[in-house]
């Protein structure tokens, strides 16, 4: 129950205490019966406001699609690691906002439902997915086989059940440094021997971790990696003069460098490569995964879609229709 509710409940108590007082000095009887009464009437009335918000949601065209479990709590509980823009961040005011928030509410609308994003550290949002702390995770996460199937894809072992993905959205991976001193990385190949900074459990990470052991193999000099929580935290490191170049998602690493300094800060160098689709992350064989693909489906073909990439410029990895586990 949150404080705005108990406030009202202790002013409606307050309100009772009081006229049942001026009514025992008249007549006591009168009063204890009024105010049986009129604790009865609160009651009927909370459960009718109660019954108005659940058949409002149930009119919304794709509300009975969802688990009956998700249509009772009215809400949908999203992991994300929210320090990532332009796909989900913390604006000035400290609101969460992003390509990620705008399309989970459009969605939402359709369903019925509010989407509540959660902030964790990315690599812990599955984790917090199968121990239901989550009813989704949403957070710019490339749907892989590996995490289908619930493998490391270092170790190739199994950790876990995997999830079935709802996919919205393809990037590939891009490599920034600073503006005017590209340190001659013009491509993957370049950087061994140089210092990089990714967000830890990536696919960037994946890619530089795999780059550095051909750096080895060819002699040449391995990757000096430093592994962050967040994106932001590697931007940091890069922009203070502590690694040669980073990697990100390519509409990340674009807003960075959009962004970043007024724009004087990076420069982007090279392809972005290894396109892939971005997944809504959802317990293995949950009903939740159709419901959303439906939605997302809807809002697709209805034009909202179109509108919500174009307000954050990230139009290249835009999708034309909602697959179910579509990554490789």
């Amino acid at each position: 129950m949150t404080a705005r509710t108990d406030s009202r409940t202790t002013a409606r108590a307050s309100r009772r205490t009081t006229a049942a007082r001026s009514r025992i000095a008249a007549a006591g009887a009168i009063a204890v019966a009024g105010t049986l009464l009129l604790t009865a009437c609160g009651d009927q009335t909370d459960s009718g406001n109660e019954g108005a918000k659940t058949s409002e949601a149930s009119k919304a065209p794709l509300f009975d699609q969802l688990p009956k479990a998700v249509q009772d709590k009215g809400v949908i509980k999203v992991g994300s690691d929210i320090a990532y823009p332009p796909i989900e961040f913390k604006d000035e005011s400290g609101k969460t906002v992003g390509f990620d928030p705008d399309l989970a509410d459009a969605m939402g609308k359709l369903l019925g439902v509010k989407f509540e994003f959660e902030n964790g550290t990315f690599d812990t949002l599955l984790t917090g997915l199968r121990s239901k702390r989550y009813d989704i995770a949403m957070s710019a996460m490339t749907d892989t086989k590996d995490r289908q199937n619930g493998v490391d894809s270092d170790t190739g072992k199994k950790v876990g059940e995997g999830v079935d993905f709802v996919d919205y959205f393809t990037a590939g991976v891009s490599i920034y440094t600073k503006k005017g001193d590209d340190k001659g990385i013009a491509a993957w190949s370049d950087l061994c021997g140089k210092k990089m900074v990714v967000q830890r459990n990536t696919v960037s990470h994946d890619l530089a971790k795999a780059e550095d052991k051909k750096c080895k193999e060819t002699g040449k000099g391995g990757i000096g990696l430093e592994a962050f929580d967040n994106d932001l935290e590697a931007q940091t490191r890069l922009r203070a003069g502590g690694a040669d170049a980073g990697a990100s998602d390519f509409p990340v690493a674009a807003y960075a460098v959009k962004t970043s300094g007024g724009g004087n800060d990076f420069q982007l160098v090279g392809e972005q490569v290894e396109a892939a689709p971005y997944g809504i992350a959802v317990a293995k064989g949950n009903e939740l995964s159709k419901a959303l693909q439906a939605a997302l489906d809807e809002v697709i073909k209805n034009g909202e879609y179109g509108k919500i990439v174009a307000k954050w410029g990230v139009e290249a990895g835009a999708v034309t229709e909602a697959k179910l586990n579509g990554g490789s």
